[in-house]
C-alpha cells in the first residue's frame, strides 16, 4: 500500500471520526432536546431511541479504530500475522452490533403510529446490509487465514532451506 494511499486513507478515518464524536456530543443532545418536545404519545421512545443512536456512533467509532490499527500494520509489513485477526474479530462484531441496533431501532418504531410502516421495513433492509457486511467482513478474513497460513508456511521453507545452505 503506497504512501499516498495510507495517508489519504488515515485523513478520511480522521475526518469520520471527528465526525462521529461531533455527532455524540453535539448532535445527540440536541436531538434529545427536541425529542423532549415531542408529543406526550411519543416520549417513550426518547430513551431507546437515544441509546440505539449512542450506541451505533459507537459502532461505527470501533470500526475506525480497528481499521487505523489494520492500515498501520499493513503500512509496517505485519498485517499477515495472527495480531490482525484480533482486530478483524472486532469489525466483525462492530457490525453484527449495528445490524441488531438497527433491528432493535425498527422493532421500537414498529408499534402504534409513530412511523410509517415502510420506514420499518426501510430499517429492516438496512439491518440486512449492515449484517452482510459483517459477512463480507468474515469472508476477508478468511482470505486473510491463507495468507498467513501460506506467510507462515514460506518462512518454514525459508528456515528449511537456510539450514540446507
Amino acid at each position: 500500500m503506497g504512501k499516498l494511499t495510507v495517508l489519504a486513507l488515515r485523513a478520511v478515518l480522521v475526518a469520520l471520526l471527528a465526525g462521529s464524536v461531533f455527532v455524540q456530543a453535539v448532535m445527540v443532545p440536541l436531538l434529545a432536546i427536541d425529542l423532549r418536545e415531542l408529543d406526550t404519545d411519543l416520549a417513550h421512545l426518547r430513551t431507546p431511541f437515544l441509546v440505539i443512536t449512542v450506541l451505533g456512533v459507537v459502532t461505527v467509532q470501533v470500526v475506525l479504530v480497528c481499521v487505523w490499527r489494520l492500515v498501520t500494520m499493513v503500512r509496517r509489513g505485519t498485517v499477515f500475522s495472527h495480531a490482525a485477526f484480533r482486530y478483524v474479530h472486532v469489525v466483525i462484531g462492530a457490525f453484527v452490533a449495528a445490524a441488531l441496533l438497527v433491528c432493535a431501532l425498527g422493532v421500537v418504531l414498529a408499534p402504534g403510529e409513530a412511523v410509517a410502516p415502510g420506514i420499518v421495513l426501510l430499517l429492516g433492509g438496512v439491518a440486512l446490509a449492515v449484517f452482510g457486511v459483517a459477512l463480507i467482513v468474515l469472508v476477508l478474513r478468511m482470505l486473510l487465514a491463507q495468507a498467513v497460513a501460506r506467510d507462515v508456511e514460506a518462512a518454514q521453507m525459508q528456515a528449511e532451506l537456510e539450514e540446507v545452505i
